[in-house]
């Protein structure tokens, strides 16, 4: 994302962080329901990840939860369960400030996800959701419709290695603003386990290229850290650090509380 499509919209928190060249910190969330949405946009996050692919999360669930998110004066982003376009459009008709497209592994693939999420002229998507305009922050759907195809953030996931092969042709993409690597099917797909070490050549050197990669080209890039030591560590090379989850979170909790209160 260049100068020339900084926005002083103050509900999209996700793209101003970004935009002036902050470290955007934000998490995943797989549990479904409003207060919990509300519960982890309350903790400083830049960002809401509602996870479609993995979470426990349906389409009704969705709305609902990037509208609590928003509310919250944080930026919703809509992980979708593939390159569908009816899931991409079903997630964009929320108001979700962006979308996390999983296993883009060319530059077909990230531009045919790129069309879907845009109005024409530049891409297909078509218009008609009345909720859209809301979390954006504006009063009319004409107002979002002009503004969404620079303001509504695209970002897909790198996580195999045909995708690290094909990174420099996938960050060329007009219209994709962040690469997200994945670092756990991304160890699945080079090293055959998960999780990674982070000692192991040939995946820092697969995460080596993703982020050269992505810097030569002027486009942002992200990485899922496990917890805050790792996201600070990050932060040193990565514009948007997805500091683990949810559930993860509140299993760790129980777990450490509870080794406590028995000891």
């Amino acid at each position: 994302m260049d100068s020339t499509t900084i926005t002083t919209n103050t509900k999209l928190r996700l793209k101003n962080t970004l935009d002036e060249n902050k470290v955007a910190i934000v998490t995943f969330m797989t549990l479904k329901g409003v207060r919990t949405a509300q519960i982890v946009s309350d903790t400083g996050v830049d960002a809401v990840i509602i996870d479609c692919e993995h979470g426990n999360i349906s389409d009704s669930d969705m709305h609902d939860m990037v509208a609590a998110v928003s509310g919250s004066g944080v930026s919703p982003v809509v992980r979708v369960p593939g390159q569908d376009g009816i899931v991409i459009k079903r997630a964009l008709d929320t108001g979700a400030h962006g979308i996390l497209v999983p296993m883009v592994n060319t530059a077909e693939q990230a531009r045919s996800v790129v069309k879907l999420g845009k109005f024409p002229p530049v891409g297909v998507r078509g218009q008609g959701s009345p909720f859209a305009r809301m979390e954006h922050g504006f009063k009319s759907p004409s107002e979002y419709i002009a503004a969404a195809n620079k303001n509504v953030i695209t970002m897909v996931q790198i996580e195999t290695a045909e995708a690290v092969e094909n990174v420099d042709e996938i960050v060329q993409v007009d219209g994709v603003d962040l690469i997200l690597i994945g670092p756990n099917d991304l160890a699945l797909s080079v090293l055959g386990y998960t999780p990674a070490k982070f000692t192991e050549l040939v995946f820092l050197e697969a995460i080596d290229k993703v982020v050269t990669s992505a810097k030569r080209h002027g486009k942002k890039a992200g990485i899922l850290a496990a917890d805050g030591e790792a996201a600070k560590e990050a932060k040193k090379r990565f514009d948007m650090v997805v500091v683990n989850g949810d559930a993860k979170a509140l299993m760790a909790w129980y777990e450490r509380e509870l080794k406590i209160a028995r000891s």
